[in-house]
């Protein structure tokens, strides 16, 4: 009764048109995604015009993806406790304001920083737009609204560095992030017209749960990113080691936790649930890791532009873009396994293929036929793995649900960017070439370096390649999901067979 008090406004699903408020919402969905892989095609630019090496500018990102991940857990809460909407708005104002200030930093730790607050905002948005999914359309017709979703964050991911390069090419690094200030505004009149105001649950709030995955995180991604820096010393292994065992200390106390703790484990009963998460783990570890070799490959090793480098990437974002509606659609009437597995193992293939043909002098079209089928695969993986992971989410577990989800997604991402980097550093070392940046500058390498470099880049794409099989397997493993007309079905079958028995 006092959930029902708190938003009377509320119509229910099947009287309102939810499409008009996802349109609206993913708008800023697709901004934050953007800036996850965009910086990748500027770090060059960033490396040379604030003095940075390779480790600084891997933070560049890794602070943004650690400090848009770690908060999502709570920031999922937040929208059932106070309105998806009104979290989306807050943190759309906090994300669009860290733009600013990123695009305005004068050093590489300033920006560091400032993408730090980015992430924060982008927190607060992400898990609004699955919980508005989860609660305004029913479970049979979010296959299609997860096509949406699915395309937005398969073309955000891979536009990112497209938007980067053209915008590196002709105004310069800074613009990267002040471009986020005029969608963010209309984002926000967007979502504040068209997002309606959904029912409120109480929640409590689990600050253990918080200062203990955030110190975890912390002190595992900078053991990663750092271990190639410090010489893989004593305390690399030891920050590595205080990471587990703090992110294991939470876990234990989660399942202790009998009120109300930040991670819900009840939501892993569900089979399909528990495997999307692995999933789209993932998938989040390889679409971060990837682009970072490939743009140094195409800058360094192939003299390409910043622009020209990311233009590498558009039979990925159109293919994604152009298919991912459509197994949306297909997403509601077919085995999300068949979809879903298909996808993973073409990326996994692709990647592979991209690896072996990464040498300095291979023709550009070689390098477009497996990134295309990256494409191809993109568009298969997000929509059944997002609509596999809500389908049996209750309405009052929506916020939680899509916390947790998005969560490991961004869990995937950050350790992506971390070990990439520390690859990448080990990779450079072991061909005889220092992990800094070159004196000459990334994209003016001596003709001597372009056959290691390039070999060091070809081999770090291997991980996540190596990945992305593991994410294979967890989405062959999925259950089919009851469908709702099944569940009428059932209940209409029920009762006959009662009244037979009378009779």
């Amino acid at each position: 009764m006092n959930n029902q008090r708190t938003a009377p406004d509320v119509s229910p699903p099947q009287q309102t048109n939810p499409w008009p408020a996802l349109w609206a919402l993913v708008i800023g969905f697709f901004m934050i995604l953007v800036d996850s892989t965009i910086v990748a095609v500027a770090n060059p630019a960033i490396m040379d015009t604030l003095q940075a090496d390779i480790n600084n500018v891997v933070w560049v990102t890794s602070a943004y993806l650690l400090a848009y991940a770690v908060p999502l857990l709570v920031t999922g809460r937040l929208g059932d406790r106070f309105g998806p909407k009104n979290i989306y708005m807050v943190g759309l104002v906090l994300f669009t304001a860290a733009s600013l200030w990123c695009g305005l930093s004068g050093t590489v730790t300033m920006l560091i920083v400032a993408r730090v607050f980015q992430g924060l905002g982008a927190s607060m948005m992400t898990p609004q737009t699955m919980a508005v999914i989860t609660r305004t359309f029913p479970p049979d017709r979010r296959g299609t609204a997860m096509g949406l979703w699915g395309a937005v964050a398969g073309v955000a991911t891979l536009v990112g560095p497209i938007a980067g390069g053209v915008l590196v090419d002709n105004l310069g690094w800074e613009w990267i992030f002040f471009v986020n200030v005029p969608v963010g505004v209309v984002a926000f009149v967007l979502a504040w017209r068209l997002v309606p105001s959904l029912e409120t649950h109480r929640h409590k709030f689990d600050i253990p749960g918080v200062v203990l995955s955030a110190l975890g995180m912390f002190f595992l991604v900078f053991g990663i990113q750092e271990g190639s820096t410090l010489d893989w010393s004593t305390a690399v292994f030891a920050s590595i080691a205080a990471g587990l065992i703090l992110l294991g200390t939470f876990v234990w106390y989660q399942s202790w936790n009998k009120n109300e703790p930040l991670l819900p484990l009840g939501l892993f009963r569900d089979r399909n649930f528990s495997l999307a998460n692995v999933a789209i783990t993932s998938m989040g570890f390889a679409v971060t890791a990837m682009v970072l070799p490939l743009m140094f490959y195409a800058q360094a090793v192939r003299g390409l532009s910043p622009t020209a480098s990311a233009l590498l990437l558009v039979p990925m974002a159109v293919l994604t873009g152009v298919l991912a509606p459509f197994v949306g659609r297909l997403v509601d009437r077919t085995h999300p396994r068949y979809i879903a597995g298909t996808g993973f193992l073409l990326f996994a293939v692709a990647l592979g293929w991209l690896a072996t043909v990464m040498s300095p002098d291979v023709a550009i079209w070689e390098l477009l036929l497996p990134i295309g089928l990256i494409g191809l695969a993109n568009a298969c993986i997000w929509s059944p793995v997002a609509a596999t992971a809500t389908h049996n989410l209750p309405p009052h577990q929506a916020g939680a649900g899509a916390g947790v989800y998005n969560t490991t997604r961004q869990v995937g991402a950050v350790l992506g960017s971390a070990a990439i980097g520390a690859l990448i550093t080990a990779r450079l070392s072991a061909q005889g070439l220092t992990g800094g940046r070159p004196e000459e500058g990334v994209g003016e390498l001596p003709a001597f370096v372009l056959e290691p470099f390039s070999n060091a880049m070809s081999q770090s794409v291997w991980l996540p390649a190596a990945i992305l099989l593991i994410g294979f397997v967890a989405s062959v493993c999925f259950a089919r999901p009851v469908r709702q007309s099944d569940r009428e079905v059932s209940a209409d079958v029920a009762p006959s067979r009662e009244t037979s028995l009378q009779g």
